[in-house]
Protein backbone atom coordinates (compact mmCIF):
# COMPACT_ATOMS: atom_id res chain seq x y z
CA UNK A 1 0.00 0.00 0.00
CA UNK A 2 1.15 3.52 -0.80
CA UNK A 3 1.02 5.90 2.20
CA UNK A 4 -2.17 7.90 1.53
CA UNK A 5 -0.68 11.14 2.85
CA UNK A 6 1.69 11.20 -0.09
CA UNK A 7 -0.69 10.35 -2.93
CA UNK A 8 -2.08 13.84 -3.43
CA UNK A 9 1.18 15.53 -2.55
CA UNK A 10 3.12 13.73 -5.29
CA UNK A 11 0.46 13.43 -8.00
CA UNK A 12 1.39 16.83 -9.47
CA UNK A 13 5.04 15.85 -9.94
CA UNK A 14 4.01 12.62 -11.68
CA UNK A 15 1.66 14.54 -13.95
CA UNK A 16 4.43 16.98 -14.86
CA UNK A 17 6.76 14.15 -15.76
CA UNK A 18 4.11 12.55 -17.95
CA UNK A 19 3.47 15.88 -19.69
CA UNK A 20 7.19 16.25 -20.21
CA UNK A 21 7.26 12.95 -22.06
CA UNK A 22 4.58 14.15 -24.50
CA UNK A 23 6.91 16.73 -26.00
CA UNK A 24 9.91 14.45 -26.38
CA UNK A 25 10.74 13.69 -30.00
CA UNK A 26 12.48 10.40 -30.65
CA UNK A 27 13.19 9.82 -34.35
CA UNK A 28 12.41 6.49 -35.97
CA UNK A 29 9.71 3.96 -35.20
CA UNK A 30 6.69 3.94 -32.90
CA UNK A 31 8.58 5.65 -30.07
CA UNK A 32 8.08 8.96 -31.86
CA UNK A 33 4.51 8.85 -30.50
CA UNK A 34 3.54 12.07 -28.76
CA UNK A 35 1.54 10.39 -25.99
CA UNK A 36 3.02 8.05 -23.37
CA UNK A 37 1.66 4.53 -23.26
CA UNK A 38 -0.77 3.68 -20.46
CA UNK A 39 0.81 2.39 -17.25
CA UNK A 40 -0.32 -0.47 -15.05
CA UNK A 41 -1.78 0.18 -11.63
CA UNK A 42 1.36 -1.29 -10.07
CA UNK A 43 3.66 1.03 -12.01
CA UNK A 44 1.41 3.98 -11.21
CA UNK A 45 1.80 3.12 -7.53
CA UNK A 46 5.60 3.16 -7.96
CA UNK A 47 5.54 6.53 -9.71
CA UNK A 48 3.45 8.16 -6.99
CA UNK A 49 6.33 7.86 -4.53
CA UNK A 50 9.40 7.65 -6.74
CA UNK A 51 8.64 10.85 -8.63
CA UNK A 52 9.80 12.54 -5.43
CA UNK A 53 12.13 9.92 -3.97
CA UNK A 54 14.13 9.27 -7.15
CA UNK A 55 13.03 11.89 -9.70
CA UNK A 56 16.08 11.27 -11.89
CA UNK A 57 15.15 7.63 -12.35
CA UNK A 58 11.56 8.48 -13.20
CA UNK A 59 12.63 11.18 -15.68
CA UNK A 60 14.99 8.72 -17.37
CA UNK A 61 12.20 6.20 -17.70
CA UNK A 62 9.77 8.77 -19.06
CA UNK A 63 12.22 9.47 -21.88
CA UNK A 64 12.54 5.79 -22.74
CA UNK A 65 10.79 3.82 -25.44
CA UNK A 66 9.56 1.58 -22.63
CA UNK A 67 7.41 4.49 -21.45
CA UNK A 68 6.21 5.57 -24.89
CA UNK A 69 5.50 2.30 -26.71
CA UNK A 70 3.69 -0.82 -25.56
CA UNK A 71 5.33 -4.17 -26.33
CA UNK A 72 2.33 -5.00 -28.53
CA UNK A 73 3.02 -1.89 -30.61
CA UNK A 74 6.68 -2.87 -30.85
CA UNK A 75 5.65 -6.29 -32.21
CA UNK A 76 3.96 -4.64 -35.18
CA UNK A 77 7.31 -4.09 -36.86
CA UNK A 78 8.95 -6.62 -39.15
CA UNK A 79 12.08 -8.60 -38.45
CA UNK A 80 14.97 -7.97 -38.42
CA UNK A 81 14.03 -4.34 -37.85
CA UNK A 82 11.93 -4.70 -34.71
CA UNK A 83 13.39 -3.58 -31.40
CA UNK A 84 11.91 -6.62 -29.68
CA UNK A 85 12.71 -10.15 -30.80
CA UNK A 86 9.88 -12.00 -29.03
CA UNK A 87 7.25 -13.59 -31.25
CA UNK A 88 4.53 -13.28 -28.60
CA UNK A 89 4.12 -11.66 -25.22
CA UNK A 90 2.22 -12.22 -21.97
CA UNK A 91 -1.26 -10.72 -22.08
CA UNK A 92 -0.32 -8.46 -19.18
CA UNK A 93 2.19 -6.60 -21.38
CA UNK A 94 0.15 -6.03 -24.52
CA UNK A 95 -1.61 -2.75 -23.66
CA UNK A 96 0.67 -1.04 -21.14
CA UNK A 97 4.09 0.52 -21.00
CA UNK A 98 7.03 -1.43 -19.65
CA UNK A 99 7.28 0.42 -16.37
CA UNK A 100 8.76 0.03 -12.91
CA UNK A 101 6.59 -2.91 -11.87
CA UNK A 102 6.91 -4.72 -15.19
CA UNK A 103 10.67 -5.01 -14.68
CA UNK A 104 11.05 -5.05 -10.90
CA UNK A 105 8.33 -7.64 -10.21
CA UNK A 106 9.04 -9.81 -13.27
CA UNK A 107 9.81 -13.44 -12.35
CA UNK A 108 9.63 -12.51 -8.67
CA UNK A 109 9.58 -16.15 -7.54
CA UNK A 110 13.02 -16.80 -9.05
CA UNK A 111 14.73 -13.77 -7.52
CA UNK A 112 16.54 -14.24 -4.24
CA UNK A 113 16.35 -10.47 -3.72
CA UNK A 114 12.55 -10.26 -3.92
CA UNK A 115 11.03 -8.50 -0.92
CA UNK A 116 7.66 -7.11 0.06
CA UNK A 117 7.51 -3.42 -0.81
CA UNK A 118 4.19 -1.74 -0.14
CA UNK A 119 2.42 -5.06 -0.81
CA UNK A 120 4.26 -5.69 -4.10
CA UNK A 121 6.89 -8.46 -4.58
CA UNK A 122 9.76 -6.24 -5.76
CA UNK A 123 13.32 -7.23 -6.61
CA UNK A 124 16.15 -4.71 -6.87
CA UNK A 125 18.30 -6.38 -9.53
CA UNK A 126 16.74 -6.63 -12.99
CA UNK A 127 18.49 -9.37 -14.93
CA UNK A 128 18.80 -10.78 -18.46
CA UNK A 129 16.10 -13.34 -17.60
CA UNK A 130 13.68 -10.46 -17.02
CA UNK A 131 14.66 -8.71 -20.25
CA UNK A 132 14.25 -12.07 -22.03
CA UNK A 133 10.47 -11.61 -21.97
CA UNK A 134 10.69 -9.13 -24.85
CA UNK A 135 14.29 -9.66 -26.01
CA UNK A 136 14.92 -13.45 -26.09
CA UNK A 137 17.29 -13.42 -29.09
CA UNK A 138 19.45 -10.70 -27.60
CA UNK A 139 19.54 -12.51 -24.27
CA UNK A 140 20.50 -15.82 -25.95
CA UNK A 141 23.24 -14.16 -27.99
CA UNK A 142 24.63 -12.40 -24.95
CA UNK A 143 24.71 -15.70 -23.05
CA UNK A 144 27.12 -17.00 -25.74
CA UNK A 145 29.27 -13.93 -25.29
CA UNK A 146 32.54 -13.88 -23.33
CA UNK A 147 31.22 -10.78 -21.57
CA UNK A 148 28.35 -12.67 -19.94
CA UNK A 149 30.91 -15.04 -18.40
CA UNK A 150 33.36 -12.30 -17.44
CA UNK A 151 32.97 -12.85 -13.69
CA UNK A 152 33.24 -16.63 -13.93
CA UNK A 153 36.20 -16.43 -16.32
CA UNK A 154 38.09 -14.35 -13.79
CA UNK A 155 36.87 -15.62 -10.43
CA UNK A 156 37.03 -19.32 -11.37
CA UNK A 157 40.44 -19.11 -13.02
CA UNK A 158 43.10 -19.97 -10.44
CA UNK A 159 45.84 -18.52 -12.63
CA UNK A 160 44.12 -15.16 -12.94
CA UNK A 161 43.17 -15.14 -9.29
CA UNK A 162 46.90 -14.97 -8.60
CA UNK A 163 47.15 -11.99 -10.95
CA UNK A 164 44.27 -10.28 -9.13
CA UNK A 165 46.03 -10.78 -5.79
CA UNK A 166 49.22 -9.32 -7.25
CA UNK A 167 47.24 -6.24 -8.36
CA UNK A 168 44.77 -5.73 -5.51
CA UNK A 169 46.41 -7.34 -2.50
CA UNK A 170 47.99 -5.41 0.33
CA UNK A 171 51.78 -5.75 0.46
CA UNK A 172 53.69 -5.45 3.72
CA UNK A 173 57.42 -5.12 4.43
CA UNK A 174 58.57 -7.94 6.69
CA UNK A 175 62.25 -7.95 7.58
CA UNK A 176 63.84 -7.61 4.17
CA UNK A 177 60.97 -9.06 2.15
CA UNK A 178 57.71 -7.94 0.58
CA UNK A 179 54.84 -10.14 1.74
CA UNK A 180 51.68 -10.26 -0.38
CA UNK A 181 48.31 -10.50 1.38
CA UNK A 182 44.97 -11.34 -0.16
CA UNK A 183 42.68 -8.65 -1.51
CA UNK A 184 39.34 -7.88 0.13
CA UNK A 185 36.10 -8.17 -1.81
CA UNK A 186 35.29 -4.45 -1.71
CA UNK A 187 38.63 -3.66 -3.32
CA UNK A 188 37.88 -6.26 -5.97
CA UNK A 189 34.43 -4.81 -6.64
CA UNK A 190 36.03 -1.43 -7.35
CA UNK A 191 38.83 -2.97 -9.39
CA UNK A 192 38.70 -5.97 -11.72
CA UNK A 193 35.12 -6.95 -10.88
CA UNK A 194 33.79 -3.46 -11.48
CA UNK A 195 33.79 -4.35 -15.19
CA UNK A 196 33.83 -8.16 -14.99
CA UNK A 197 30.88 -8.10 -12.60
CA UNK A 198 30.47 -9.00 -8.94
CA UNK A 199 28.60 -11.86 -7.31
CA UNK A 200 25.44 -10.18 -6.02
CA UNK A 201 23.96 -12.13 -3.12
CA UNK A 202 21.39 -11.46 -0.42
CA UNK A 203 22.99 -11.24 3.02
CA UNK A 204 19.66 -10.73 4.77
CA UNK A 205 17.20 -7.91 5.39
CA UNK A 206 17.92 -4.47 6.75
CA UNK A 207 15.70 -1.72 8.14
CA UNK A 208 16.13 1.80 6.75
CA UNK A 209 14.44 5.06 7.64
CA UNK A 210 12.82 6.65 4.57
CA UNK A 211 10.65 9.70 3.94
CA UNK A 212 7.71 7.28 4.28
CA UNK A 213 8.89 5.85 7.56
CA UNK A 214 10.89 2.74 8.36
CA UNK A 215 11.03 0.16 5.56
CA UNK A 216 12.67 -3.23 5.05
CA UNK A 217 15.05 -3.87 2.14
CA UNK A 218 17.35 -6.73 1.15
CA UNK A 219 20.99 -6.27 2.11
CA UNK A 220 22.90 -7.03 -1.11
CA UNK A 221 26.59 -7.91 -1.18
CA UNK A 222 28.47 -7.02 -4.35
CA UNK A 223 25.99 -4.20 -5.01
CA UNK A 224 25.82 -1.78 -6.71
CA UNK A 225 27.42 -3.24 -9.81
CA UNK A 226 26.78 -3.16 -13.54
CA UNK A 227 29.62 -5.42 -14.66
CA UNK A 228 29.09 -7.31 -17.89
CA UNK A 229 29.36 -10.76 -16.25
CA UNK A 230 27.62 -10.00 -12.96
CA UNK A 231 26.20 -13.00 -11.09
CA UNK A 232 22.61 -12.14 -10.20
CA UNK A 233 20.36 -13.19 -7.31
CA UNK A 234 18.13 -15.15 -9.72
CA UNK A 235 21.06 -17.35 -10.78
CA UNK A 236 21.65 -15.67 -14.15
CA UNK A 237 24.89 -14.23 -15.45
CA UNK A 238 25.42 -10.86 -17.10
CA UNK A 239 23.77 -7.48 -17.22
CA UNK A 240 22.24 -5.39 -19.98
CA UNK A 241 22.88 -2.07 -18.22
CA UNK A 242 26.62 -1.67 -18.94
CA UNK A 243 25.62 -0.75 -22.51
CA UNK A 244 21.95 0.24 -22.05
CA UNK A 245 22.07 2.26 -18.79
CA UNK A 246 19.12 2.27 -16.42
CA UNK A 247 16.38 3.51 -16.75
CA UNK A 248 16.26 4.95 -20.23
CA UNK A 249 17.92 1.90 -21.82
CA UNK A 250 18.80 4.02 -24.81
CA UNK A 251 20.11 2.43 -27.99
CA UNK A 252 21.67 5.81 -28.75
CA UNK A 253 23.74 5.65 -25.56
CA UNK A 254 24.71 2.04 -26.29
CA UNK A 255 26.03 3.03 -29.71
CA UNK A 256 28.24 5.82 -28.40
CA UNK A 257 31.97 5.02 -28.09
CA UNK A 258 31.94 6.76 -24.69
CA UNK A 259 29.82 3.88 -23.35
CA UNK A 260 32.42 1.28 -24.34
CA UNK A 261 35.19 3.46 -22.93
CA UNK A 262 34.04 2.77 -19.36
CA UNK A 263 35.75 -0.64 -19.50
CA UNK A 264 37.94 -0.33 -22.60
CA UNK A 265 40.29 2.51 -21.82
CA UNK A 266 43.13 1.28 -19.58
CA UNK A 267 46.50 0.04 -20.84
CA UNK A 268 45.25 -3.55 -20.78
CA UNK A 269 42.32 -2.77 -23.12
CA UNK A 270 43.10 0.62 -24.72
CA UNK A 271 40.42 0.39 -27.41
CA UNK A 272 38.82 3.77 -26.69
CA UNK A 273 42.16 5.59 -26.55
CA UNK A 274 43.14 4.09 -29.88
CA UNK A 275 39.74 4.89 -31.40
CA UNK A 276 40.08 8.49 -30.22
CA UNK A 277 43.30 8.99 -32.21
CA UNK A 278 42.26 6.92 -35.24
CA UNK A 279 40.84 8.38 -38.42
CA UNK A 280 37.48 6.80 -37.60
CA UNK A 281 37.46 8.50 -34.22
CA UNK A 282 38.58 11.79 -35.72
CA UNK A 283 35.66 11.76 -38.16
CA UNK A 284 33.15 10.74 -35.48
CA UNK A 285 34.19 13.44 -33.02
CA UNK A 286 34.19 16.04 -35.79
CA UNK A 287 30.83 15.05 -37.30
CA UNK A 288 28.90 13.41 -34.45
CA UNK A 289 26.24 16.13 -34.50
CA UNK A 290 25.23 14.88 -37.96
CA UNK A 291 24.91 11.23 -36.90
CA UNK A 292 21.52 9.62 -36.36
CA UNK A 293 22.22 7.25 -33.51
CA UNK A 294 18.93 5.46 -32.78
CA UNK A 295 17.56 4.17 -36.08
CA UNK A 296 17.10 0.50 -36.94
CA UNK A 297 18.50 -0.47 -39.33
CA UNK A 298 21.55 1.75 -39.10
CA UNK A 299 22.19 2.91 -42.66
CA UNK A 300 25.81 3.35 -43.69
CA UNK A 301 26.41 6.68 -45.38
CA UNK A 302 23.09 8.14 -44.31
CA UNK A 303 22.95 7.74 -40.52
CA UNK A 304 26.74 7.89 -40.06
CA UNK A 305 29.86 8.22 -42.18
CA UNK A 306 32.50 6.59 -39.96
CA UNK A 307 32.08 3.68 -37.58
CA UNK A 308 31.72 3.62 -33.82
CA UNK A 309 32.35 0.47 -31.76
CA UNK A 310 28.75 -0.65 -32.27
CA UNK A 311 29.01 -0.33 -36.05
CA UNK A 312 31.85 -2.82 -36.21
CA UNK A 313 30.78 -5.22 -33.49
CA UNK A 314 27.02 -5.20 -32.84
CA UNK A 315 24.53 -3.23 -34.93
CA UNK A 316 22.24 -4.21 -37.78
CA UNK A 317 23.73 -2.40 -40.79
CA UNK A 318 22.25 -1.65 -44.20
CA UNK A 319 23.58 0.15 -47.23
CA UNK A 320 21.65 2.93 -48.95
CA UNK A 321 20.13 0.37 -51.35
CA UNK A 322 18.47 -1.42 -48.44
CA UNK A 323 20.80 -4.43 -48.52
CA UNK A 324 21.77 -5.92 -45.16
CA UNK A 325 25.53 -5.62 -44.62
CA UNK A 326 25.68 -7.23 -41.16
CA UNK A 327 22.99 -8.63 -38.90
CA UNK A 328 22.63 -7.40 -35.32
CA UNK A 329 24.39 -9.51 -32.72
CA UNK A 330 24.95 -9.37 -28.98
CA UNK A 331 27.55 -12.15 -29.03
CA UNK A 332 30.25 -9.51 -29.75
CA UNK A 333 32.83 -11.94 -31.17
CA UNK A 334 30.66 -12.94 -34.15
CA UNK A 335 32.78 -10.57 -36.25
CA UNK A 336 36.16 -11.26 -34.62
CA UNK A 337 38.51 -13.92 -35.97
CA UNK A 338 41.19 -13.55 -33.29
CA UNK A 339 41.14 -12.76 -29.58
CA UNK A 340 43.60 -9.89 -29.28
CA UNK A 341 43.85 -8.85 -25.64
CA UNK A 342 43.84 -10.02 -22.04
CA UNK A 343 45.96 -13.14 -22.52
CA UNK A 344 49.69 -13.68 -23.12
CA UNK A 345 49.23 -14.55 -26.81
CA UNK A 346 46.62 -13.60 -29.38
CA UNK A 347 44.71 -16.74 -30.38
CA UNK A 348 41.47 -17.97 -31.98
CA UNK A 349 38.40 -17.23 -29.89
CA UNK A 350 37.28 -19.89 -27.41
CA UNK A 351 34.57 -22.34 -28.42
CA UNK A 352 32.76 -21.77 -25.12
CA UNK A 353 32.23 -18.42 -23.41
CA UNK A 354 33.27 -20.15 -20.19
CA UNK A 355 37.06 -20.10 -20.51
CA UNK A 356 37.71 -21.10 -16.89
CA UNK A 357 37.59 -24.76 -17.94
CA UNK A 358 40.60 -24.41 -20.27
CA UNK A 359 43.89 -25.78 -18.94
CA UNK A 360 47.10 -25.69 -20.99
CA UNK A 361 49.95 -28.18 -21.07
CA UNK A 362 51.75 -26.18 -18.37
CA UNK A 363 48.86 -26.71 -15.95
CA UNK A 364 47.75 -23.06 -16.16
CA UNK A 365 44.19 -21.98 -16.98
CA UNK A 366 45.20 -20.26 -20.19
CA UNK A 367 44.06 -20.89 -23.81
CA UNK A 368 47.67 -21.04 -25.02
CA UNK A 369 50.73 -22.81 -23.71
CA UNK A 370 53.67 -20.79 -22.45
CA UNK A 371 55.42 -21.37 -25.79
CA UNK A 372 52.50 -19.71 -27.57
CA UNK A 373 50.91 -22.79 -29.10
CA UNK A 374 47.12 -22.76 -28.74
CA UNK A 375 45.02 -25.23 -26.79
CA UNK A 376 43.31 -26.08 -30.07
CA UNK A 377 40.57 -28.33 -28.69
CA UNK A 378 39.16 -25.36 -26.74
CA UNK A 379 39.28 -22.81 -29.59
CA UNK A 380 37.33 -22.19 -32.80
CA UNK A 381 38.71 -23.80 -35.95
CA UNK A 382 40.24 -22.08 -38.98
CA UNK A 383 37.01 -22.21 -41.00
CA UNK A 384 35.10 -20.40 -38.23
CA UNK A 385 37.88 -17.85 -37.96
CA UNK A 386 37.68 -17.13 -41.68
CA UNK A 387 33.89 -16.82 -41.56
CA UNK A 388 34.06 -14.29 -38.74
CA UNK A 389 36.80 -12.35 -40.51
CA UNK A 390 34.67 -12.28 -43.66
CA UNK A 391 31.75 -10.81 -41.71
CA UNK A 392 33.91 -8.00 -40.32
CA UNK A 393 35.49 -7.37 -43.72
CA UNK A 394 32.02 -6.98 -45.22
CA UNK A 395 31.44 -4.07 -42.81
CA UNK A 396 34.78 -2.53 -43.83
CA UNK A 397 33.97 -2.90 -47.55
CA UNK A 398 30.98 -0.61 -47.14
CA UNK A 399 33.47 2.26 -47.10
CA UNK A 400 36.77 0.80 -48.34
CA UNK A 401 37.97 -0.98 -51.48
CA UNK A 402 38.79 -4.68 -51.59
CA UNK A 403 42.49 -3.90 -51.81
CA UNK A 404 42.34 -1.61 -48.76
CA UNK A 405 40.49 -4.20 -46.68
CA UNK A 406 42.62 -7.16 -47.76
CA UNK A 407 45.87 -5.36 -47.06
CA UNK A 408 44.62 -4.00 -43.74
CA UNK A 409 43.83 -7.50 -42.48
CA UNK A 410 47.09 -8.89 -43.87
CA UNK A 411 48.95 -6.23 -41.88
CA UNK A 412 46.90 -7.07 -38.76
CA UNK A 413 47.72 -10.76 -39.07
CA UNK A 414 51.42 -9.85 -39.40
CA UNK A 415 51.23 -7.73 -36.25
CA UNK A 416 49.54 -10.59 -34.39
CA UNK A 417 52.40 -12.86 -35.40
CA UNK A 418 55.14 -10.37 -34.48
CA UNK A 419 53.67 -9.45 -31.07
CA UNK A 420 53.20 -13.10 -30.21
CA UNK A 421 56.85 -13.69 -31.09
CA UNK A 422 58.01 -10.83 -28.87
CA UNK A 423 55.88 -12.16 -26.04
CA UNK A 424 57.49 -15.57 -26.56
CA UNK A 425 60.93 -13.98 -26.19
CA UNK A 426 59.85 -12.41 -22.90
CA UNK A 427 58.47 -15.77 -21.78
CA UNK A 428 61.77 -17.47 -22.62
CA UNK A 429 63.58 -15.00 -20.37
CA UNK A 430 61.15 -15.73 -17.54
CA UNK A 431 61.40 -19.49 -18.07
CA UNK A 432 65.18 -19.23 -17.77
CA UNK A 433 64.78 -17.54 -14.39
CA UNK A 434 62.34 -20.23 -13.22
CA UNK A 435 64.49 -23.09 -14.47
CA UNK A 436 67.62 -21.68 -12.79
CA UNK A 437 65.69 -21.24 -9.51
CA UNK A 438 66.37 -17.52 -9.59
CA UNK A 439 62.66 -16.76 -9.29
CA UNK A 440 60.13 -19.19 -7.77
CA UNK A 441 57.51 -20.07 -10.36
CA UNK A 442 54.52 -22.40 -10.73
CA UNK A 443 56.75 -25.47 -10.40
CA UNK A 444 57.54 -24.24 -6.86
CA UNK A 445 53.82 -23.69 -6.16
CA UNK A 446 54.43 -19.96 -6.35
CA UNK A 447 52.50 -17.27 -8.18
CA UNK A 448 53.75 -16.43 -11.68
CA UNK A 449 52.91 -12.76 -11.07
CA UNK A 450 54.49 -11.60 -7.81
CA UNK A 451 58.19 -11.19 -8.63
CA UNK A 452 59.63 -8.12 -10.33
CA UNK A 453 60.70 -10.11 -13.40
CA UNK A 454 57.29 -11.72 -13.59
CA UNK A 455 55.60 -8.31 -13.46
CA UNK A 456 57.73 -7.17 -16.40
CA UNK A 457 56.58 -10.28 -18.25
CA UNK A 458 52.95 -9.39 -17.57
CA UNK A 459 53.48 -5.86 -18.88
CA UNK A 460 54.96 -7.29 -22.08
CA UNK A 461 51.68 -8.90 -23.14
CA UNK A 462 48.98 -7.28 -21.01
CA UNK A 463 49.96 -3.71 -21.83
CA UNK A 464 52.38 -3.45 -24.73
CA UNK A 465 51.48 -6.33 -27.05
CA UNK A 466 47.80 -5.58 -26.46
CA UNK A 467 48.28 -1.96 -27.46
CA UNK A 468 50.15 -2.84 -30.65
CA UNK A 469 47.56 -5.40 -31.76
CA UNK A 470 44.54 -3.22 -31.03
CA UNK A 471 46.22 -0.26 -32.69
CA UNK A 472 46.75 -2.32 -35.85
CA UNK A 473 43.17 -3.62 -35.77
CA UNK A 474 41.65 -0.16 -35.34
CA UNK A 475 43.90 1.81 -37.71
CA UNK A 476 45.42 3.86 -34.91
CA UNK A 477 49.03 3.12 -35.80
CA UNK A 478 50.79 5.91 -33.92
CA UNK A 479 49.37 4.70 -30.62
CA UNK A 480 51.04 1.35 -31.23
CA UNK A 481 54.55 2.80 -31.52
CA UNK A 482 55.47 4.98 -28.53
CA UNK A 483 52.25 5.07 -26.47
CA UNK A 484 52.58 1.68 -24.73
CA UNK A 485 53.50 0.20 -28.10
CA UNK A 486 56.52 -1.20 -29.94
CA UNK A 487 59.05 0.99 -28.14
CA UNK A 488 57.98 -0.46 -24.81
CA UNK A 489 57.91 -4.01 -26.18
CA UNK A 490 61.60 -3.60 -27.09
CA UNK A 491 62.61 -1.72 -23.94
CA UNK A 492 60.80 -4.16 -21.67
CA UNK A 493 62.74 -7.06 -23.15
CA UNK A 494 65.97 -5.25 -22.35
CA UNK A 495 64.77 -4.63 -18.80
CA UNK A 496 63.90 -8.31 -18.39
CA UNK A 497 67.31 -9.38 -19.68
CA UNK A 498 69.08 -6.94 -17.35
CA UNK A 499 67.09 -8.15 -14.35
CA UNK A 500 67.86 -11.77 -15.24
CA UNK A 501 71.58 -10.99 -15.45
CA UNK A 502 71.41 -9.26 -12.07
CA UNK A 503 69.76 -12.30 -10.53
CA UNK A 504 72.33 -14.60 -12.11
CA UNK A 505 75.20 -12.48 -10.80
CA UNK A 506 73.70 -12.38 -7.32
CA UNK A 507 73.31 -16.17 -7.34
CA UNK A 508 77.01 -16.66 -8.16
CA UNK A 509 78.18 -14.71 -5.13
Amino acid sequence: MIPSAYKTRHSLSVTCLILLATVITLPGGPAAAATPAPVSDATDACLICHASVTPGIVADWQRSRHALVTPAQALQGTQPYRRVSASDLPDSLTTIAVGCAECHTMNADTHGDTFDHNDYPVHTVVTPADCDTCHPEERAQYARNLMSHAHVNLAHNDTYQLLIEAINGITSWTGDSLVQHGADSLTGSQSCFFCHGTDVTVAGLTERETMFGEMTFPDLTGWPNRGVGRLNPDGTMGACTPCHPRHEFSIEVARQPYTCSECHKGPDVPAYKIYSVSKHGNIFFSNKSTYTMDTIPWTIGRDFNAPTCAVCHISLLEDTEGEVVAIRTHQMNDRLHTRLFGLPYAHPHPLSPNTSTIVNADGLQLPTNLDGTPVTEALIDTATQQERKKTMQQVCRSCHSDQWVDKHFAALDAVISSTNRRTLTATEVLLAAWQQNLVPGPASNDSPFNDGLEKLWVEQWLFYANSVRLSAAMAGADYGVFENGRWYLARNLQDMRDRLRFLQAAARK
